[in-house]
């Protein structure tokens, strides 16, 4: 159906673009820039792009994926549960300043996207590569997390 993919594109970027009202001026802060980052912490402007590609490849491996799925219901809910971590992330990291909060729900998404990737691997094989470029970030991104964490 030609409608799916558009609307977990909509979904997507809904989650992004609340993750982004809750940042707020989060990366531009005294406070986020005070603290001690990761030497590999890209210029901000990856960001932006990198959430936008993952975001079109996601929506695009999750309307392949509700095709083929047996458990609509499930698949559906682990949806949102990543949607809720991946928003959540935001608020919790910027606005609240949580950053052990934050490495727990980051871990959290990464755990679920992994699942995501491996379990549902023999119903979607070589389109599983759509998800890929979601799970590297995120490991990147729980890595600048952690350092933060650890060193401040």
């Amino acid at each position: 159906m030609w409608h799916r993919p558009i609307i977990f594109l909509l979904i997507n970027f809904l989650g992004l673009g609340i993750g982004s009202y809750f940042t707020g001026p989060g990366v531009s802060s005294d406070w986020y820039n005070s603290l001690n980052q990761a030497p590999w912490t890209p210029p901000g402007w990856v960001f932006g792009f990198v959430w936008t590609t993952i975001m079109i490849c996601f929506a695009i491996y999750m309307t392949f994926l509700y095709e083929l799925a047996e458990n609509k219901s499930k698949l559906i809910a682990l949806f949102v549960l990543q949607w809720i971590l991946n928003a959540g992330w935001n608020p919790i990291f910027f606005k609240f300043q949580l950053i052990g909060w934050g490495l727990i729900v980051i871990s959290s998404l990464i755990i679920l996207v992994a699942f995501f990737l491996y379990n549902y691997w023999n119903k979607l094989e070589n389109k599983s590569y759509l998800i890929l470029p979601y799970l590297v970030w995120l490991v990147i991104a729980t890595s600048l997390n952690a350092y933060i964490l650890v060193n401040n």
